[in-house]
């Protein structure tokens, strides 16, 4: 695989004017206090044309669905197949695409044998009937963050799995947007996925790239006072080398295989989060859960990644995923200000087009 031919073709507003916009329903509002449907309706009346369905939003709306019959989990698939049903006719009314399902986690790497192997692998199944009785396609699939004293680093093994699921997923015409997750022990970045995902060498299968997880894990760094990446570089290094990085992706990644772009930033802290694991998470992890706004209300290289996606020539799905609770990650008062939050996106997707535009 190649770069593509329009990676030098210039970015111009006309150019640009026809991305489609999607959001991720697991990041607008909070998740069993604001409803699906609500959330749904406020998507849609801000002019985005997809969804990307969490399976949390969808678990608490089967849940608001179907009880108080009883208590619906994330296992209980024939439930959560006629929540899904629902709403994709709530979608289909609202003229929303479900473009994706996420997030598919810890997937790849476990031992043939091991129960962690049986249950993701049940996990999938279920997933892929989920996917079936709401109309979606595309699995989302992060880098695996299991601990590596339990998967290994044997990364023919992980292109093993990911190629046994995206076979699996193409016996229903799906495909896999696998992501890099920047506290990933095996592919934090979008390089790492990249190699993967040639290696997996399937036509369903391609990368889901995330301006935080690749300006978040190769430019910044929760855990250090200057709120860069601190290995010894400087900071002039730091920035030459995310260039160079954003310049490689230009040219070496084919668009055909960019399923879709997600879109945040992320705060800078002003008390560095301690370095090490707390409640099974990395920092990188825990500021992903709560300090990640819109572009242009933090302070990563947003619109650099941006820009070098659509050099490659992706015209695809750019898909707003903000985890948001504020500066100091607390909380922020209007967080159930749904119809606030998209058309705040809409108006940040607006800027950050104008900002990819060549000068």
């Amino acid at each position: 695989m190649s770069g593509s031919a329009n990676s030098t073709a210039p970015l111009t507003k006309t150019s640009l004017a026809n991305i489609p916009l999607s959001y991720a329903s697991v990041s607008l509002g909070q998740v069993g206090t604001d409803t699906l449907p609500d959330k749904l309706h406020a998507i849609s009346r801000a002019g985005f044309t997809a969804i990307e369905l969490g399976f949390p939003d969808l678990v608490a709306f089967a849940n608001q669905l179907l009880a108080p019959s009883h208590e619906i989990t994330a296992t209980d698939y024939d439930d959560l197949c006629t929540a899904a049903f629902e709403v994709k006719a709530i979608c289909a009314q609202l003229k929303l695409q479900i473009m994706m399902l996420q997030p598919f986690a810890n997937f790849e790497g476990w031992a043939d044998d091991s129960p962690e192997r049986e249950e993701v692998w049940t996990r999938a199944r279920g997933w892929r009937r989920v996917m079936d009785a709401c109309g979606c396609d595309m699995l989302q699939v992060g880098s695996t963050d299991s601990p590596e004293e339990r998967i290994g680093r044997d990364r023919e093994r992980f292109v093993r799995d990911l190629r046994l699921l995206a076979d699996f997923l193409a016996e229903k015409g799906m495909k896999v947007a696998y992501e890099n997750w920047c506290w990933s022990t095996h592919a934090p970045d979008w390089e790492d996925v990249w190699v993967i995902c040639k290696a997996v060498d399937r036509e369903n299968f391609g990368l889901c790239l995330d301006t935080f997880q690749s300006a978040g894990g190769e430019w910044a760094d929760p855990t250090s006072s200057s709120g860069l990446v601190d290995d010894g570089r400087s900071a002039e290094k730091v920035q030459q080398d995310w260039e160079a990085s954003c310049a490689r992706l230009a040219e070496v990644v084919d668009p055909r295989k960019i399923f879709l772009l997600q879109i945040s930033d992320a705060y800078r802290i002003g008390q560095p989060l301690e370095k090490k694991e707390i409640d099974g998470k990395r920092s990188r992890a825990r500021w992903s859960n709560a300090f990640r706004p819109l572009p242009f209300e933090g302070y990563l290289p947003v619109v650099d990644f941006a820009k070098a996606v659509l050099k490659t020539g992706f015209r695809g799905w750019f898909s707003y995923e903000v985890f948001d609770a504020g500066p100091d990650g607390t909380g922020r008062q209007d967080v159930h200000d749904l119809d606030g939050w998209t058309d705040r996106a809409t108006k940040c997707h607006e800027k950050l087009m104008e900002a990819c535009e060549d000068a």
